[in-house]
């Protein structure tokens, strides 16, 4: 854990903060900052998160590591006069009833992703720092392979999936930015919240948040097979009703994207039969290997420059990939990645190795975050592993 004197800035303006609103003005302590303090400081210092809690001192993330403040010890007065600043009364109310709130709010220079909790110590909560601009395929270095997704699959499930914090909410924007200034589209998403903001381009784009623009996530994915979409963006797949909604989407002539929180493609595909019985799960191998187009599985690692970059594991549902998942022999998928970079595709090591090749990460970098130890080593080692 860094520590770090983070020195005190002057008091910015009033937030211009989109959604929500607050409904009150709330009573604040004489020494307590502004919320909107803390979100400037954040964005200008390029911190991720900001975590929140009462009896702690506000902490930021920076590139993976976790930072503390010098700032006096958060009460439980300011702590509700913070979420006064960005969420409506209601739902405040909300969070004292569950103990739990996801939301998001916006201000002129950033948007947040608010996760509220109830600790040991009592209330909590994270903000996570969302860029306004959204950074294309190319900035982000990705990659020729997923902008090939985006743009020849016009139905199937992409997968985008890694550990929470591994930029997938990051790699979804730039796929869907993509296809919104190349192709002519509607696409539609369900998120919880929203993150990234999109503008149309030259397709249409309809963001809808649960708890916002609809009162639940299962009656949002019902009612989006009805508004007539060629994309649809699944922020989570959390559960069965999300699964098969998005192959009986994925199926029906629409391309969908969606999440999960898995470390590679294997893992996935058993991920997802692994969410129904048994018994059905014959059925369900067939139609996961009809719908499935691809997955991309990644990690963020710090690299030599002191930021942080993505290592993608990605997989193409070849036909004899199709063939594996049918016949439920799954683990030989695997070996089948690392051989086909004909199609594009390539293992989390492979990804790794190359980022140490061009020198974006150190040898210490690649075999830490590798799923494969033993192998990188001798890949560092300079033994073919063709």
């Amino acid at each position: 854990m860094t520590q770090s004197n983070v020195p005190p800035m002057p008091p910015p303006p009033p937030s211009k903060v989109a959604q929500p609103g607050k409904e009150r003005k709330r009573e604040r302590s004489r020494d307590s900052m502004p919320l909107l303090h803390l979100v400037r400081l954040a964005h200008e210092k390029g911190f991720s998160d900001i975590h929140l809690g009462v009896g702690k001192m506000p902490y930021f993330r920076h590139r993976g590591q976790m930072v503390r403040t010098d700032y006096p010890v958060t009460t439980e007065a300011v702590f509700y006069s913070w979420m006064g600043e960005i969420f409506r009364d209601e739902d405040v109310r909300k969070f004292q009833a569950e103990l739990d709130f996801d939301g998001a709010a916006q201000y002129d220079f950033t948007r947040v992703r608010v996760n509220a909790f109830m600790s040991l110590q009592g209330p909590a909560m994270v903000l996570r720092l969302i860029p306004m601009k959204i950074k294309s395929l190319d900035d982000l270095g990705f990659p020729e392979v997923l902008k090939t997704l985006s743009m020849e699959y016009g139905q199937g499930l992409i997968l985008v999936t890694g550990p929470t914090g591994s930029g997938k909410s990051t790699t979804l924007a730039a796929m869907i930015d993509y296809v919104n200034r190349t192709q002519a589209k509607h696409i539609v998403t369900v998120e919880d919240p929203i993150e990234f903001v999109h503008r149309n381009h030259r397709s249409l784009i309809n963001q809808r948040e649960v708890g916002i623009h609809t009162t639940e996530f299962e009656r949002a994915l019902r009612a989006v097979l009805r508004e007539d979409p060629d994309v649809i963006l699944i922020g989570e797949m959390r559960d069965r009703i999300t699964v098969d909604t998005a192959l009986k989407a994925s199926q029906t002539g629409h391309l969908v994207l969606g999440t999960l929180h898995t470390n590679s493609a294997v893992a996935t595909i058993e991920r997802l039969l692994n969410i129904y019985d048994p018994a059905e799960q014959d059925v369900m191998r067939f139609q996961v290997a009809e719908a499935l187009v691809a997955v991309v599985a990644q990690v963020l690692v710090p690299t030599t420059d002191g930021k942080r970059t993505a290592a993608q594991e990605i997989m193409l549902n070849t036909d004899a990939i199709k063939d594996w998942i049918q016949r439920g022999e799954i683990d030989e998928i695997q070996d089948i990645i690392a051989r086909s970079g004909y199609y594009g595709m390539q293992s989390m090591n492979q990804a790794l190795y190359e980022l140490y090749e061009y020198g974006k990460i150190t040898e210490e970098i690649a075999l830490s975050s590798s799923p494969e130890p033993n192998d990188m080593g001798l890949r560092l080692k300079g033994v073919d592993m063709a």
